[in-house]
């Protein structure tokens, strides 16, 4: 009897010890989040091609997050955003990440810019159990195929130029149509959305040319564009090839009709590029903030982000502003037993309206990772780019007037659409 009763005993101390052990490690805190901060991590381009792009987005989120720790942060947590460089190359991109995710403990990674970047960078993300949240960039990999890891919010590059680009040609009468691109994973999401398009409308490429990433001369695919007689160039271009391209084909007296993604939809393109750029057509999805001529609501905020930083807002100051508040909203309705389960879970049912800066409406669910497949078509006249027509892709005007609400919605509901 004695026996039974220390075995007994024995059998309850064990399921006791079991149980204390299975609540601690059931449960373990999510990395970069505590009781009083939330560490998030971004990776831009600070130093290379897309430096410019990479300041405007720093400078968003900062503008953001700035704003959000005034208010008291999130369920009580302040937020800490650090940002690495990549120079826009994938083996920096992959070293960036390392850091952020193994050594600064990031709880998710913010509008990471650039394509082949992005691809170089997520599985040390994954690896973590880091979400990939609103990359700047288009491109289809970004939310396909599907990882419970992965949030997209830009229209992709190839939606973008399957509808833009046949639209485009067939209003000019465009004959020869041509494509150059840059030869990556990017300048490829932009060739073939376009060559889709074309195909579906019973046109196809009369030429095609590549440039390497970082290059600065053009004249050579700019030569071979001409002598082919081509009177449309579809771009994969970014900044400094757009300008290059462009600015090459009007010294050469080459003046076709150039039509580019929202990865060359950019106040930069004018602003350097000149007169020259005038007439160039471009994909879109938030309109520039031009400092003049906006709504009330809007010019205070640009107001307030020239203020702060002493320059005018861009569309990519849009991106890295409304991906932070974005992230605050979904959250902040996580709760305080935030981690990436929750966050998920949030994300998962999530409606954004049409915000102050234009964007189209975007929903997500378990199964629907990129926010809104929608775009618009602009071109730069006299120095600054004016949008030409309503969203078409995924959500069409009528939907969108519908989905909007009475009055512009706040900051932390607003979300933006890419390049």
């Amino acid at each position: 009897m004695q026996r039974i009763s220390r075995l007994t005993a024995l059998l309850g101390l064990l399921a006791l010890t079991a149980g204390a052990t299975q609540a601690q490690t059931k449960a373990p805190p999510p990395q970069g989040v505590s009781d009083k901060e939330i560490v998030l991590g971004s990776i831009q381009d600070m130093s290379g091609p897309l430096a410019g792009f990479g300041k405007q987005a720093r400078l968003g989120m900062m503008l953001a997050v700035d704003e959000l720790n005034e208010q008291g942060g999130i369920n009580g947590r302040k937020l800490r955003l650090i940002v690495e460089d990549s120079g826009y190359d994938p083996k920096k991109a992959v070293l960036a990440a390392q850091k952020l995710v193994n050594q600064d403990k990031i709880f998710m990674m913010m509008g990471h810019i650039g394509t082949a970047q992005n691809l170089a960078a997520m599985p040390v993300q994954f690896e973590k159990n880091v979400i990939n949240f609103f990359p700047i960039t288009a491109a289809r990999e970004m939310y396909e195929p599907f990882h419970r890891l992965k949030y997209s919010f830009a229209a992709t590059y190839y939606e973008q130029m399957r509808h833009a680009v046949p639209k485009l040609a067939k209003e000019k009468g465009a004959r020869k149509i041509c494509t150059l691109y840059q030869d990556d994973e990017f300048g490829m999401e932009v060739y073939q959305g376009a060559e889709a398009g074309l195909k579906a409308a019973g046109m196809d490429f009369a030429e095609k040319t590549t440039y390497k990433r970082g290059a600065t001369d053009f004249s050579s695919q700019v030569a071979k564009l001409q002598s082919s007689g081509c009177d449309m160039v579809v771009l994969g271009t970014l900044i400094r090839e757009t300008i290059g391209t462009i600015g090459t084909s009007r010294k050469l007296g080459f003046n076709p009709t150039f039509i580019g993604s929202s990865g060359a939809y950019t106040d930069l393109i004018h602003k350097l590029g000149g007169k020259a750029m005038d007439g160039m057509y471009a994909t879109m999805t938030v309109q520039n903030p031009y400092t003049e001529g906006l709504s009330p609501q809007l010019q205070f905020w640009a107001n307030k982000y020239k203020t702060k930083f002493n320059e005018d807002p861009t569309v990519f100051s849009v991106y890295g502003y409304v991906i932070i508040n974005t992230f605050a909203n979904a959250a902040t309705k996580a709760g305080k037993n935030l981690n990436t389960d929750s966050f998920i879970k949030v994300m998962d049912t999530l409606s954004l309206p049409t915000d102050i800066f234009g964007s189209a409406p975007a929903t997500f669910s378990p199964t629907k990772r990129l926010g809104s497949n929608a775009s618009r078509l602009s071109q730069i006249q006299d120095g600054r780019w004016k949008a030409l027509t309503e969203y078409f892709g995924e959500a069409a005007p009528a939907a969108a007037a519908k989905a909007a609400p009475a009055k512009p919605a706040t900051a932390k509901e607003a979300t933006p659409k890419k390049p």
